[in-house]
């Protein structure tokens, strides 16, 4: 044992009001650093939010989605993409207002990027993922370079708030700095990292202690982006900037249009608080969040929720009523985000019972091979019913949505390579350049962002005859 440090009486008091002392058990052989470890974390847990969200009461109130989505209608506020097609001049002048606003600098960007790459068999943040046909450009390096390029030709620079996590914080702060953040000034880009919630026991609401030091806890969900904005002060940071609206996407879908112009001027002019990109799903079972009304509300009901006989209702047409699958590619109003952040009870947890590792009351570590404990998080969707009003923005599956999720099969480097590969291809072909079907190409977004832009830059009679790369 060693010379103990007393443990804060404040704490004390803490952890006595709501049972959980237990975490002091091995407080007497800690180190001097490891009890300033386990006070830090204790410091930073809200036990009253922890007991509520516990409480058995706290789940029974809530309509479960189920039921709620007996009640699913198609969202009133859409713009379905050959509407879009067939009215150009409502394009056109969508398009313009989004450039006007990134050229007045009011549009910030937002990227989720708290994700490993362990799915993929990558022991890093998926972000580092080299997934480029040619050059082996990383997931980060294609989103950067996409933002510098529509920060120029908006002639204003556009700041990245890049969302990490515990796992993922230091490799990627890391990695930005290795490679001089791939052009991107230090003043346009912003780290902060997503909150934590403890584990508890789900028979007792006891926290679940890791080891005799650290507590037992997971990241709290892409929801708890607000708090993580609000209490590293990028909000206020947005607001000296004079960034009103922003732009939010997730690092694991390369061929996003970052700061899309025509969908930021449609989110404008619908004077919109929330805009959603969406597609049309594959099939009733497609896995993804399914964007629809409930009492009038626009939500997005997870595809685990939703009951297959209310996922394959169709209309006279014979067409998926619930056709609108979530891309998780939005445009907020800032002050609306902050609005909710500072309005706690808006916004709900969601509790997931999982099998979480952790020590018993004799110290031995535990590996449960049933879920044991309760985990809670939340969602960025969830501010969608909040909303006075939320445009929903359908696009071209082909063109905008190719994730990359899995080690093989759908959604993994293979299909993500050949969608690269494929719209590159069809941009050159754009431009009358002949492109060979076992060729590789890979523009880099530094030179074009469309197949318009790259038809100045390239010359048509170039010939391919081999793997190309065009950069900047």
């Amino acid at each position: 044992m060693n010379n103990s440090a007393a443990f804060p009486e404040d704490l004390l008091q803490t952890l006595e009001e709501y049972q959980q002392t237990h975490l002091l058990t091995w407080w007497s052989e800690l180190e001097p650093a490891q009890q300033a470890e386990l006070v830090k974390q204790i410091r930073e847990i809200n036990f009253a939010q922890i007991q509520r969200l516990y409480s058995p009461g706290s789940a029974s109130s809530e309509e479960a989605p189920a039921e709620k989505a007996e009640r699913a209608t198609r969202p009133a506020t859409v713009v379905r993409l050959l509407d879009r097609e067939s009215d150009s001049a409502e394009l056109s002048k969508a398009t313009e207002a989004g450039k006007q606003c990134l050229s007045e600098g009011k549009v910030g960007a937002i990227l989720v990027a708290g994700g490993q790459g362990s799915r993929l068999g990558f022991p890093h943040p998926k972000g580092m993922y080299p997934v480029g046909p040619v050059r082996q450009t990383s997931l980060f390096q294609i989103l950067v370079e996409q933002l510098r390029a529509r920060a120029k030709q908006a002639g204003q620079p556009i700041s990245y708030f890049i969302m990490t996590s515990d796992a993922t914080h230091d490799d990627t702060v890391a990695y930005f700095q290795q490679n001089q953040n791939f052009g991107l000034a230090d003043e346009n880009l912003y780290f902060f990292k997503q909150g934590t919630m403890p584990a508890v026991d789900e028979e007792t609401g006891k926290i679940l202690l890791e080891s005799k030091h650290r507590i037992a806890v997971s990241p709290d969900g892409h929801g708890g982006m607000l708090a993580a904005l609000k209490n590293s002060g990028m909000f206020d940071v947005m607001r000296k900037q004079g960034i009103d609206t922003l732009y939010y996407h997730q690092v694991d879908n390369p061929t996003a249009i970052v700061c899309d112009p025509a969908f930021l001027g449609y989110h404008l002019q619908r004077n919109a608080e929330v805009s959603v990109k969406v597609v049309s799903k594959r099939s009733a079972d497609e896995k993804m969040g399914v964007v629809c009304d409930v009492d009038q509300k626009t939500q997005i009901i997870e595809y685990s929720d939703l009951p297959s006989h209310i996922a394959e209702r169709t209309d006279e047409a014979g067409q998926l009523l619930h056709w609108a699958g979530s891309t998780a590619i939005h445009v907020f109003n800032r002050d609306f985000l902050e609005q909710i952040a500072d309005n706690d009870d808006q916004f709900p947890f969601h509790r997931a019972n999982k099998k979480v590792p952790h020590i018993d009351a004799s110290g031995s570590q535990i590996t449960p091979e049933e879920p044991n404990a309760i985990k809670f998080e939340r969602f960025i969707f969830d501010v969608l019913p909040v909303a006075d009003t939320v445009l929903v923005y359908e696009i071209d599956r082909e063109r905008e949505f190719n994730p990359l999720k899995n080690a093989e099969g759908q959604d993994s480097p293979a299909t993500v390579h050949a969608a690269l590969n494929r719209i590159a291809g069809e941009w050159l072909t754009a431009c009358g350049i002949e492109v060979p079907g076992d060729c590789p190409v890979e523009i880099s977004p530094l030179l074009a962002l469309d197949a318009e832009g790259l038809k100045s830059k390239v010359s048509a009679d170039l010939t391919i005859n081999g793997p190309l790369y065009l950069g900047e």
